[in-house]
């Protein structure tokens, strides 16, 4: 399979609101999956500050070609100023798992 597959990681300052995150993405074909962990506590500077809170962790799974897209509607559906958006490659998986991604993501 030459298609290349990513994992995006975001976080979310409640529960809900990681969850219409989630459910925005896999509804819009640009996830297959994301998983909501939590909570955590996330400690980090903001503004001069430091600052600790608690957050959820999103685990999203989708394709090279879709980041754009995933980036775009994190943003638009984020209440963070500047929410994170990382994305990681997935180097290897299961070929059946990575099939079934592949016919997730639109």
């Amino acid at each position: 399979m030459d298609q290349q597959f990513l994992i995006v990681l975001t976080t979310a300052g409640s529960e809900p609101q990681g969850r219409e995150i989630a459910r925005a993405l896999v509804e819009r074909g640009l996830a297959a999956c994301v998983s909501v962990l939590g909570p955590a506590c996330s400690v980090y500077r903001w503004q001069g500050r430091v600052v600790e809170e608690e957050e959820r962790l999103l685990v999203i799974k989708t394709s090279a070609g879709r980041f754009e897209a995933v980036r775009a509607a994190i943003r638009e559906l984020h209440s963070y100023e500047v929410p994170e958006v990382l994305a990681l490659p997935i180097e290897r998986g299961d070929p059946a798992y990575l099939e079934w991604l592949a016919r997730s993501v639109e």
